[in-house]
Order: structure tokens, then sequence, then C-alpha cells
């Protein structure tokens, strides 16, 4: 692409807010003055720090953090799970993103998760064995990156993980804290107590533990690529594992496991003020989500309100609701359901849901809209678990990375196989396949990949220059962390450290929800005289970010909630 050619494309893509249908061309990036990797888990940092003081890449950087996270976080993500990521070339200008998430097997249908009632069975009956698994597509999406972006031989990314897993890393309070939440349902799971309980118990925080089978596994895949993962004993042992579970068998085939594939999707892009904000499109509903309760604020100065004013976090409560009811009626998986995506964030379907949001009351109700070309359908509210893992790597030549990676709960769906968890990603899909006598979006169906709430994010200036990467943990809260945090850096002026640290407005059945022990607290009040329910609880949040400074360095940021840490080259 010539370089006139790369600014008039850069020049079309950040003057609308629709989605791109291309790897879109922003500004080139001069290159970065040092690298920088951001991770939920020390070691995993340390690990993408390792590969970029090889002269890695940001891809190889986030690769190696991904594996080496499926050691020390395997409660959370993995090899055994799925993910997003979304990568800004420094040279090259491109915006790109890979779809790594997880498919349902062949013989899943729409009413797997149904009772013999015909209703939805409870979460806890159909999580735990082989219902709950999908075909994982972390080390599918690892491998596509590395042949677009990649520096370091794939081998390479490989060692931090093999370290840990054969020379042993310390249990934390964070695995801990996972293995006594789970430890009620491990009765029939003797694989997973055999690695990580001992005399009936789970291994206490500062006890060793050693993986040798997953060292063994990362040296094969580290050598023959990600077949030796889809293909032959993994994949064997993969599918016995779920086609043979101890809980709710149900057969996920060779052919599954071998046919996966990692899928490069167009990035999903919006204004908000004078920044372009870049993310996920579905199975994804990250991006629309953020862009539409980012563009329900934009007409309210939220800049002068400032952050501890209640009427700001009232709009932003509102705007929320709103959103959600959006994602939760029209958003799925485009390869097998129509979603009105440009229609969502179309700046004059949001204007007008915007002028639904008063600075004085709230609404009686938050009810999906009707944007332009939304076909019939009811909204069935789909269900995420507070799990996952984010992280972000940034390189000399300024090219960024920002992936999220996942197994869904605790040890997804408590099944191990050589050494790492299997997910349980399906019960992301909505439980009831139709309501109100029409289909629902996010129902299961073979191949498909269900609808997730990750939301990796890069932001650009006015001038299409990349200054902020943002990502999140925690179910469904993700959405509202990133929308947060955006809104705190960009219109009250604080730090990425500062804007993941705040605290979060989430919402329930009964309505807000603030977090515990965080400024939002002192607003309860407020905020039920403005007609909200108002609860206070502690929220499973967990952030990591990167923000470019006025001199032109970038410097990472990661959750204080998490014992995360951001490192620089």
């Amino acid at each position: 692409m010539t370089s006139r050619l790369l600014r008039l494309t850069a020049a079309l893509a950040l003057s609308v807010s629709l989605p791109i249908l291309a790897p879109i061309a922003v500004a080139r990036e001069a290159s970065a003055s040092i690298g920088t990797v951001s991770s939920a888990d020390p070691r995993a940092a340390e690990a993408g720090q390792e590969i970029l003081r090889k002269g890695g890449s940001a891809t190889d950087a986030a690769i190696a953090m991904m594996i080496a996270l499926t050691v020390v976080e395997p409660h959370n993500s993995g090899i055994g799970g799925g993910g997003f990521l979304i990568h800004h070339g420094g040279k090259t200008g491109l915006l790109e993103t890979i779809d790594g998430r997880e498919t349902a097997p062949a013989a899943a249908t729409p009413e797997r998760f149904l009772g013999p009632d015909g209703k939805p069975r409870p979460f806890i009956e159909v999580w735990p064995g082989g219902f709950s698994a999908g075909v994982p597509g972390n080390l599918r999406l690892a491998k596509l990156a590395h042949d677009k972006w990649g520096k370091l031989p794939w081998a390479d990314l490989f060692a931090p993980a093999i370290r840990y897993a054969e020379e042993g890393f310390e249990i934390r309070q964070r695995l801990y804290t996972a293995l006594t939440a789970v430890a009620g349902i491990w009765k029939d799971f003797p694989e997973l107590q055999k690695l990580y309980w001992k005399d009936g118990a789970p291994l206490p925080v500062g006890t060793i533990l050693k993986n040798p089978e997953l060292a063994a596994l990362f040296r094969r895949i580290a050598a023959e690529g990600p077949d030796a993962f889809y293909t032959g004993e993994n994949a064997r042992k993969l599918s016995d594992a779920v086609s043979k579970a101890p809980r709710n068998p149900v057969p996920m085939t060779l052919d599954d496991i071998a046919g996966y594939k990692a899928k490069e999707r167009p990035a999903v892009c919006g204004k908000y003020r004078i920044y372009t904000i870049c993310g996920m499109g579905p199975p994804s509903s990250g991006a629309v989500t953020v862009l539409q309760i980012l563009g329900m604020v934009e007409r309210f100065d939220l800049k002068s309100m400032g952050k501890d004013d209640p009427k700001a976090w009232h709009v932003i409560g509102e705007a929320m609701q709103l959103a959600y009811a959006d994602r939760e009626k029209y958003l799925g998986d485009r390869d097998f359901v129509d979603v009105p995506l440009t229609g969502m964030i179309d700046p004059a379907y949001i204007k007008g849901r915007s002028l639904l949001i008063s600075l004085t009351k709230t609404l009686p109700a938050y009810e999906a809209g009707t944007p332009p070309g939304a076909p019939k359908r009811t909204a069935a509210i789909s269900g995420e678990v507070a799990g996952t893992s984010h992280f972000v790597a940034i390189d000399r030549d300024g090219d960024i990375v920002s992936m999220t990676s996942t197994i869904e709960s605790f040890f997804g769906s408590q099944l191990i196989t050589n050494g790492y968890s299997i997910n349980n990603e399906l019960t992301d899909f909505t439980f009831a396949p139709e309501k109100d006598g029409a289909l629902v979006a996010n129902r299961l169906q073979a191949g498909k990949r269900p609808l997730s709430s990750m939301a990796p994010t890069i932001v650009y200036d006015e001038n299409g220059k990349p200054i902020f990467t943002i990502g999140a943990a925690g179910g469904k809260t993700i959405i509202m962390q990133v929308a947060k945090a955006l809104i705190a850096h960009f219109d009250w002026g604080l730090s990425a450290q500062e804007s993941i640290a705040m605290g979060l407005l989430f919402f329930n059945k009964d309505g807000i929800v603030l977090e515990e022990s965080t400024h939002l607290e002192a607003m309860k009040p407020a905020l039920e005289r403005l007609g909200h329910k108002v609860s206070v609880s502690r929220l499973g949040l967990k952030a990591n970010a990167a923000e470019k400074l006025p001199d032109g360095r970038w410097v990472g940021a990661a959750d204080p909630r998490s014992p995360g840490v951001s490192l620089q080259e």
C-alpha cells in the first residue's frame, strides 16, 4: 500500500462510526522507545519481557504470555481455551484482529442445556463435565498471529512456560482461592485432584507445583506446531476427556478438533469525542457494546461533572443498561445469525437511544431498541462467569497487541488432559434456544462460537495514532471495565493505572451495583434519589492496559485488584 493510499484509507476509516470490513490502515507509528508488557500474573509478564529482550515482536511476547498463563494461571486461561487478539502494526499502520473463540462440537444441539421439562437447566448442572466444553482455539490463533507478525522462532515462545512447568512455580493466593472455590465439585474429577490436591485438600499457598505432562506437550507443540495439539495423541486425549467425562459426557470428535480454524475478522471502530475506539466484532460483543455506551454518554459534559458527581455515574448507568439490552437481543456469531452490526453503532441510532436518558430520573425499563437493519428477534439473557485474563504488549517497532484469553469459569469444565484445563465456553450460549416464539441469536448450534464480552481495545487520537490499549477479565463486567476506564482516561484525565483502579458501576436483575470499598459507595443515596435500586458488592475485576505518554513512551498498567504487573523491556 502506498503512503498516499494509506493516509487516504486512514482518513476514511477514521471519519465514520461504522464497522470496518477489512484490515484498517491508520497513521504509521514511530518506533517505540522501549517495549512494554502487562499481564495479570507477574510470571506471565516476565515471560513477555523475556521474549521482547530476545528481539521478539509484540505478537511473540503476547503468545509467550498466553502459553505461560496456561501454567501459572490454570484456573482462568490457557491453551485449553480461546481468545481474541487485536494487532496494530507500527510500520504498516494496519489494525487487524483474530478470532480464536472456541467452537461447539458437531454433536451440540440447541436443546443441550434444556431439562426434561423443556426449561433451561441450572448452570451448576451443565457447567462441570462434557456438556460445556468447546473446541479450543488459542493455539490456532497464536500460530496465525505468529505467521503474520512473529519475529522469533515459534519454539522460542514456549521456553518460559516449559521452564515454569518443569522447574515448578509457586501457588499464590489467587490460584489457591480458585482451588478452594471449586473443591466441592472435585469429588467427580480425580484427574484434577492428582495435580492440584494433596491429602484430600487443595495444595496450600507457597507450594511449588510442577506440571511435567504439560511441559512435555509444550515441547511437542514447540517442535511440531499446533498440529501436535489438534491431531495425534493430544487430540485423542482431548476427545476422550470430553466424550468420557465423569459428568455429562458428550462427543467431541477428532474431526471436531482437527477442523478448528482461527479466523481473521474485521475490526469494529467508532468515534468517541475526538478519539477512535477499535476492537473485536462478533462473536465478541465487546466493541459494539462499549461503543454504544460511549456514544450514549457523549452528549453529556462528563468532564465538567467529574468523577465524583453521582449524576455522571447515573448517566453511565443508564447508557450501560440500554446497551446491554441491545447486546442480549441482537449479538451472536455472524457466521450463523444476522447481526445488525452497522445499525447498532450508527451515530443516529445511538443518539436516539441517548435521548432516552434523563439527568433527573431513571428509565422505567431498559429495553432493546430497533437499530437499522435489525431482524425480528427476542431478547434473552446469556451467562458469563467472571474468569479470563487480559494482557498487552508493545514492541520497539510500535507494534501493539491486546489479547484476552479464557477458559471461562475457574478451571473451565473441570476436565483436564495433558496438564491443561479444558474450557467450559459453551455455557456462554443462551441456554434457551427460543423465547416468545422467536429464535435466540446466541443459541447453541454445532460449529458456532458463543457470544463473548471480551473486549481487547486500541484507541487512536485525532491524527490516527495509537495512544491507549486496554482489556479486562470478569465476565460481562469486562465491557463496563473497558468503558469506565476510557471515560476516566479521556474525560477525567486519569492515567491508565488510575483509570483501571477506579471503582466500577455495574448492574444485575435488581438494579445498579456499586463496587464496594471504592469512592462509588458514597453515591448510593444520591443514585437512589434518582430512582435507582442500588446495592454494594465486591466485583471480580481484573484489567490491564498501556498508554502512550506525551514524550512518546508507552507505559503499562495493571489492576491493583490482581497481582498483575507491567514491565518494561
